[in-house]
C-alpha cells in the first residue's frame, strides 16, 4: 500500500493510509477546482469582447483571443480532470509544513503585520483605495486617444502632390530631384520613387502623385539620439519645393487606409454634394479653418479643377463645305492623338494589337494640333482648324463619388499629438462653417476617426455585458450573491494601476489599451476567488471550532481568522501575480517591429496586476470581514460558501 508521510512537531513521521491521502487530495481538489474552473471561464468570457472587433483591429487580435481562448478552455478541462490525478501520483512522501518554506516564512513575516494594520486602521485603508481610484478614473479620461499605436514599419512613404496638370517630363524631374536630396539623409539606404499609377482598378493615382519608399539603414548606424520623426523633420525640411505639398506616411498602413476608408491619410473630411465647383469652394474654407491647429500636418485639398484638356468642337457648317462627316473628322482626332489600332499580331498563345498614331513633334503644342491635315474628297488637304475649334479647357483631373454623390477631400496627418484631440479641435475650428453648409452639402469625417468611432462604440455597448457574465459565472462559482460582488469589485481596483502607468509611460487609449485592460480583467478577477476560497475555508475552521452563532463567536476570533484566511497558501497567491509580471515586464524593454503594438496592451496588465494584487491581498480580506461582522450582527450567524461540485 501506497504512504504518505507527515512531520510532526517531535520530528517523527506517521504514516497516513493510501485511502485517507486520496480522501485529503480529493478535498483539496474540490476546494480549489470551482474557483479556479470558473476563473478560467471568467477569462474566456472577458475576451468576448475581442470577438467582437471587426475592420482592422478584429483582423490583428483575433489571433491573440482566439489562441489564449482555446488554451484556456483546454485549461478548465485539466483543471478539473487531470490535475487531481497527477497529485495523486507525485504529491507523496515526506512534506513539511508551509511554515517551514523559507519564502512562505518571509513573506507571512512581512504581509501579517501589514494585514493587521489595515484591519486596524480600516477606515484609512478605504479611503486611500478610493481616493487612488477617484484619481485614476479622471486620469484616464484626460489621456489622448487613438485608433491604433503607430507601428514602426522600419521605412518611410512619401507621397508628395504637385499640381493637376503637371507634365511627364516635369513630375520625372521632380522625382529624380526629390531622390537626391533624400539620399542626402545619413539614416537612409535606398530610395525608390514612383509617378502616376500601375494599370490596376486597385490604384488609381494621378500622374501628379508621387510615392516614394525609402529604406533606412539598421537603427545602431543612425546618428546619437535622432529618432524617426526626426529623420522625417528633416527629409520634410529639406523637400521644400514650390507647387509641391508633402506628405509622410509609412507603405503598409497607408495601403490599409486606402482600401478600408478610401483615404491615404490619417484623417479626411468627405465633402459631399452635386456640383464640383461648390464642393472645391467648400473644401478650400475648410482647409484655411484648419490652419495652425496642433497635431495637424500635410494639409492638403484633393483637386477638384485644375485638370487640362483639350476640347475639339466640330464645326458642322464648314465640314458639310468640304464633303467631310463628323467620323472623318474623329477618325484623324483619333488617329492623331489618342492612336488607332491597326492590326493584331500573334505570338504564340498570346495576341497584341498594334496601334499607330503621329508622332510627338505633330501634337505637342496647340499650334501642331491645329494644323493637322485632313484629307477631303475634293479639296485635297486642309488644317483640322478649318472644320474645327481646338483650345484648352480646364476641367476636373479626377471626378470622385461615394454613396451616389459628387465627393472631395480634405486630407492630413496627425503627429505628435492623439488623433481623438485633434480631431475634436478641427471639429470646434469647423462648427460655424457647418452651420452655413448649402442645401444638399455636408461632411463626414474618415480615415483612422472613423475606425476610432466603430471600435468605441462595439466596446462600449459589448463591455456591460461583459460584466453581467462575469457577475453570472461568480454567482455560479460561489452560489452567494455577496461572494461574488465581493469579487467583482477588485475590477476598478485593477484600472488604478494601469490607468498610472499609461499616463507615466505617455500611451495614447487605443483599441490595443482596451485589450490589455480586458485581459487585466481576467487575471483580477482570478486571484480574487482564490483569495475569497480560503477565506471562506477559514470560516468553515471557525465554526467548527466555535459554533456559527453571535453567542459563541467574538468579533476578535473573526478577525483572527480572517487573518489566518488570508496568510493561509500566501505563497501560491504571490506567485500568480508575479508570474503574470515576470512574463511581461520583458515586453516594456522590447523594441523593433511590433514592440509598438505590444507594449500599449501590456502596460495596462502590468500596472493592474500590481495594485489589483494589492487590493485583494489587503482590502478584500478588510471587506470580507466587515461582511461576515454585518451578518453576524444582522442574522446572528455567519454565511459561509460550501465548496461543492
Amino acid at each position: 500500500m501506497r504512504k504518505l508521510f507527515k512531520k510532526n512537531a517531535t520530528k517523527n513521521y506517521v504514516e497516513i493510509p493510501y485511502a485517507e491521502r486520496i480522501k485529503i487530495i480529493e478535498e483539496s481538489s474540490i476546494q480549489v477546482s470551482r474557483g479556479v474552473f470558473f476563473s478560467t471561464v471568467i477569462i474566456i468570457t472577458s475576451f468576448l469582447p475581442v470577438f467582437l472587433l471587426s475592420g482592422q483591429e478584429g483582423k490583428l487580435f483575433h489571433p491573440l483571443a482566439f489562441t489564449k481562448t482555446f488554451i484556456l478552455i483546454v485549461d478548465a478541462v485539466l483543471v478539473i480532470t487531470l490535475a487531481p490525478v497527477l497529485i495523486s501520483f507525485f504529491m507523496k512522501g515526506r512534506f513539511k509544513p508551509e511554515s517551514h518554506h523559507f519564502v512562505n516564512r518571509w513573506l507571512e513575516r512581512i504581509y501579517a503585520p501589514i494585514i493587521q494594520w489595515c484591519i486596524k486602521w480600516r477606515k484609512t485603508t478605504l479611503f486611500v483605495n478610493i481616493i487612488a481610484l477617484l484619481i485614476s478614473i479622471p486620469l484616464l479620461f484626460s489621456m489622448g486617444r487613438e485608433f491604433m499605436p503607430p507601428l514602426d514599419e522600419g521605412s518611410i512613404l512619401f507621397m508628395p502632390v504637385t499640381l493637376p496638370d503637371v507634365s511627364n517630363s516635369e513630375i520625372k524631374r521632380i522625382l529624380q530631384v526629390q531622390d537626391k536630396i533624400i539620399t542626402t539623409v545619413p539614416e537612409v539606404k535606398n530610395v525608390l520613387g514612383k509617378a502616376g499609377r500601375v494599370n490596376s482598378a486597385t490604384d488609381n493615382s494621378p500622374i501628379n502623385m508621387i510615392e516614394t519608399i525609402i529604406l533606412l539603414k539598421p537603427q545602431k548606424e543612425w546618428r546619437k539620439g535622432i529618432t524617426k520623426n526626426d529623420i522625417i523633420n528633416e527629409l520634410n525640411s529639406k523637400l521644400q519645393i514650390p507647387g509641391v505639398t508633402n506628405g509622410w506616411t509609412q507603405p503598409i498602413i497607408n495601403r490599409i487606409n486606402m482600401l478600408s476608408t478610401g483615404i491615404r491619410t490619417d484623417v479626411g473630411v468627405k465633402i459631399y454634394g452635386q456640383n464640383l465647383d461648390t464642393i472645391y469652394a467648400l473644401s478650400e474654407k475648410i482647409k484655411q479653418s484648419l490652419k495652425g491647429i496642433n497635431g495637424i500636418e500635410d494639409l492638403y485639398v484633393e483637386p477638384i479643377t485644375g485638370g487640362h484638356y483639350i476640347d475639339i468642337n466640330i464645326k458642322r457648317n464648314e465640314i458639310n463645305q468640304y464633303g467631310l462627316s463628323i467620323d472623318d473628322v474623329n477618325d484623324v482626332i483619333e488617329t492623331a492623338l489618342g492612336g488607332k489600332t491597326i492590326t493584331t499580331t500573334i505570338e504564340g498563345r498570346e495576341r497584341f494589337t498594334v496601334n499607330a498614331r503621329f508622332a510627338q513633334d505633330f501634337r505637342s503644342s496647340l499650334f501642331e494640333l491645329q494644323n493637322l491635315q485632313v484629307q477631303t474628297p475634293e479639296s485635297g488637304s486642309i488644317p483640322l482648324k478649318a472644320v474645327a475649334d481646338i483650345q484648352i479647357a480646364e476641367g476636373p483631373p479626377m471626378i470622385n463619388s461615394e454613396n451616389a454623390l459628387l465627393r472631395g477631400t480634405v486630407l492630413f496627418n496627425v503627429r505628435n499629438r492623439d488623433l481623438s484631440g485633434t480631431v475634436k479641435s478641427a471639429m470646434e475650428h469647423l462648427n460655424k462653417l457647418l452651420k452655413h453648409l448649402p442645401k444638399g452639402y455636408f461632411i463626414e469625417w474618415s480615415g483612422q476617426y472613423e475606425n476610432l468611432i466603430r471600435s468605441e462604440k462595439t466596446l462600449k455597448w459589448i463591455l456591460p455585458i461583459v460584466v453581467f457574465i462575469i457577475f453570472i459565472a461568480m454567482y455560479f462559482a460561489f452560489h452567494s450573491l455577496r461572494e461574488a460582488f465581493l469579487s467583482l469589485i477588485s475590477l476598478p481596483f485593477a484600472l488604478i494601476g494601469g490607468a498610472f502607468i499609461i499616463y507615466i509611460w505617455n500611451v495614447h487609449l487605443s483599441v490595443a489599451v482596451a485589450v490589455g485592460f480586458i485581459a487585466l480583467f481576467g487575471i483580477a478577477v482570478e486571484t480574487g476567488i482564490v483569495m475569497v476560497i480560503y477565506l471562506n475555508d477559514a470560516m468553515l475552521q471557525l465554526v467548527k471550532a466555535k459554533g456559527n452563532s453571535a453567542a459563541t463567536i467574538t468579533q476578535t476570533d473573526l478577525k483572527m481568522y480572517v487573518i489566518e484566511g488570508a496568510t493561509k497558501r500566501l505563497r501560491p497567491k504571490i506567485m500568480t501575480v508575479s508570474v503574470s509580471l515576470f512574463a511581461l515586464i520583458p515586453i516594456l524593454w522590447s523594441n523593433g517591429v511590433g514592440s509598438d503594438v505590444m507594449k500599449p496592451i501590456v502596460l495596462p496588465m502590468v500596472g493592474g496586476v500590481f495594485t489589483s494584487a494589492i487590493h485583494i491581498l489587503l482590502v478584500t480580506p478588510l471587506i470580507f470581514l466587515m461582511s461576515k461582522e454585518y451578518e453576524l450582527k444582522k442574522y446572528g450567524r455567519i454565511q459561509i460558501f460550501e465548496s461543492t461540485h
